[in-house]
């Protein structure tokens, strides 16, 4: 039966301590607090380096067994190699996280916005990832996460969908809203949708830098993201991750939306 999660993306916030973590919480002690209100992750800090093996044994000896990890796949492969010859960074980021077993969920290529000088068109960057995902030994799924939004088009999803590949639906500046998306196409390209409700960091940036609190009002954002997903949830499971950066303080958002999930629910 589908499923749908909810998380933040990452734990390790110390502006969390006190509106999150009970005071006195030290940092060893946030992801297994953590794991006790939320059944899955997304993990920032693989983005910037590939973790020891240590580390995710760690993680999966501090979350109970249904808890599931999403991590963001190195920007060496994503970003500096463009998918390019990033075998060896590819194989070594998979032999890390492979303590975590059964408990990772998901891999996430996050791109950034490609101008002409990285790729004249987009068709080149598609060949690119199609050759990277014919020759990606799983087992864990991937997503995939573009910032072009002139990129999303039936071509694209019918690459993602031809290997199985979710699409990572985006709340972010520079792309359409999600519902917009979810109105022009069939975005269960995998087994499950990954949604990201990053919202726009250099506004919220304009009020705060502290993560404590919620200081924007997305309620209706969130509104018309379920009534969106109504459409997704019975064909397949959804994973959806909240930034600090959405209204200032991810985990309260994760509760508004579980809140309106539930509200959207026949017995909610």
């Amino acid at each position: 039966m589908p499923s749908i999660r909810v998380g933040t993306s990452g734990w390790s916030y110390q502006d969390w301590i006190g509106p999150f973590y009970p005071p006195g919480t030290p940092a060893r002690d946030f992801l297994s607090w953590y794991a006790d209100r939320f059944n899955t992750v997304e993990v920032d800090s693989t983005f910037y380096a590939t973790p020891p093996a240590s580390r995710a044994a760690h993680w999966a000896a501090s979350t109970p067994a249904d808890f599931r990890f999403c991590l963001k796949v190195p920007q060496a492969i994503t970003h500096e190699k463009a998918l390019l010859n990033c075998d060896a960074e590819r194989d070594t980021f998979l032999r890390a996280i492979e303590p975590l077993g059964s408990k990772a969920y998901a891999l996430l290529l996050q791109f950034g916005y490609f101008n002409k000088q990285a790729f004249r068109h987009a068709h080149e960057f598609f060949d690119r990832l199609d050759n990277f995902l014919q020759k990606y030994p799983g087992p864990t799924p991937v997503a995939v996460e573009i910032r072009n939004r002139a990129w999303l088009t039936p071509e694209f999803f019918q690459l993602l969908q031809s290997h199985r590949a979710a699409y990572c639906l985006a709340d972010h500046a520079w792309m359409p809203p999600p519902e917009h998306v979810l109105a022009r196409h069939d975005l269960l390209t995998g087994d499950f949708l990954y949604v990201r409700l990053i919202g726009d960091r250099a506004d919220i940036e304009k009020v705060t830098r502290t993560w404590d609190r919620v200081v924007a009002d997305r309620s209706e954002a969130i509104r018309r993201l379920v009534a969106a997903l109504a459409g997704v949830i019975p064909r397949g499971n959804v994973v959806v991750f909240v930034n600090n950066h959405y209204a200032g303080h991810a985990p309260a958002s994760c509760e508004d939306l579980l809140a309106a999930l539930a509200r959207a629910t026949p017995d909610g």
